[in-house]
């Protein structure tokens, strides 16, 4: 999977979340590592979600990980918590903006 195909996939899934009950501002950079490496962001704000391949040096939290586990997570078909546990995904920041997206993934489930 390329970085292109992994932001692509990003943008398209968080683009069905539900941002109406989401009133806080986060911005999570994903750092992708391995084949298709690189960085980019989910921000949600004003009510919207977005996805940009950007780093994003004010993040309020970084997740990294490999693309495999990524596109497991998006699916829903990876527990975050489970990934967090296994050592599949790495966190820094602020947790609870993690526990945000993960929340809204999870409802799309």
């Amino acid at each position: 999977m390329t970085y292109e195909e992994i932001v692509a996939a990003a943008r398209e899934t968080v683009q069905k979340i539900d941002t109406a009950q989401i009133q806080e501002h986060a911005a999570i950079e994903i750092d992708i590592t391995g084949e298709g490496e690189g960085a980019f962001y989910v921000e949600f704000t004003d009510g919207a979600v977005h996805v940009e391949p950007y780093e994003y040096y004010g993040f309020d939290c970084r997740i990294r990980t490999n693309a495999a586990t990524f596109t497991l997570l998006l699916s829903g078909m990876l527990d975050p918590y489970s990934a967090l546990s296994d050592g599949s995904i790495n966190l820094e920041g602020n947790i609870e903006k993690a526990i945000l997206l993960a929340t809204a993934l999870r409802a799309l489930s």
